[in-house]
């Protein structure tokens, strides 16, 4: 349970850090930045195994990092425009409705409604709220639901680490090009180069490395309910680095999305536990 805890804050912690350096650097290369260097931690850490691999482990690593790098994109174009812990609020639409996929109760609507009172709260005291920034939390919301699926098949197929690092050079790759012509002076600035290896660290090694550890140990229902943590991480990791404060009500938009992920990850996990066999005749 500590390590999903470290992870949840280390991730946001990471995020504050990041958004403080957008005045300098631009969203889409503060993230290649993010990707490249976690990237070549984790291929030196891990030194995957190529050999021996099916077309279908491949087609699986491929989706993850096409997963894993639209995540990472699309939420720092939301952090540009639209706050911290609001970005990653409406973010978690993806995970809620990975949790809710399966189920076939009425009464899991109750979550599917709270998270949409919470989604509507977020409107009522920022009516100015870019409708960008809210797309990209959107759309960073459904890679996350995908990262989540194919996070699960990489874990089945590569070992350790393995394939986590694999799927980072895959996200790393498409972005490469249009940093390359764009970065400028950023990407020869030691104090930026720095800040982009902590940022990695911060916001992927770390994290990502903690998700698949505690996951071979920690029910995946117990898993998704401390990850509900993370709006209100982010919107306290906000607080403190940037200065972002939220009115009351986001705070209760927050508190709805928290609640409605961790309840239908509870109900959801109810749902797939195997009923207990009937007892043998006599």
């Amino acid at each position: 349970m500590l390590l999903v805890v470290a992870g949840v804050v280390s991730v946001q912690v990471g995020a504050a850090f990041a958004k403080g350096l957008f005045d300098e650097v631009s969203p889409s290369t503060l993230v290649w930045l993010r990707l490249a260097f976690s990237t070549v931690v984790l291929l030196l850490v891990a030194r995957p195994r190529l050999r021996g691999r099916s077309r279908r482990d491949w087609l699986v690593v491929l989706g993850f990092g096409l997963a894993l790098g639209t995540m990472n994109w699309a939420i720092y174009q939301s952090f540009a425009r639209i706050p911290l812990g609001i970005a990653v609020t409406i973010e978690f639409v993806g995970p809620l409705g990975v949790a809710l996929a399966g189920s076939r109760r009425a009464r899991d609507l109750l979550w599917v409604g709270l998270a949409g009172l919470g989604v509507v709260l977020l409107g009522v005291e920022r009516a100015d709220l870019d409708p960008l920034g809210v797309g990209f939390a959107l759309l960073a919301g459904a890679a996350w639901a995908a990262y989540i699926l194919l996070s699960q098949a990489t874990g089945a197929r590569w070992q350790g680490v393995d394939g986590l690092a694999l799927a980072s050079l895959v996200a790393v790759l498409p972005l490469t090009p249009y940093v390359l012509l764009t970065g400028g002076e950023a990407l020869v600035d030691p104090r930026i180069l720095a800040l982009g290896l902590a940022i990695g660290l911060l916001s992927s090694v770390v994290p990502y490395t903690c998700e698949l550890v505690a996951l071979r140990t920690l029910p995946s229902s117990t898993f998704g309910i401390l990850m509900s943590l993370e709006p209100a991480a982010a919107a306290l990791a906000a607080i403190v680095v940037l200065g972002e404060l939220l009115e009351p009500t986001q705070w209760a938009a927050v508190a709805c999305v928290v609640v409605a992920v961790a309840g239908a990850t509870a109900s959801s996990a109810r749902a797939a536990r195997p009923l207990p066999a009937a007892p043998a005749p006599d």
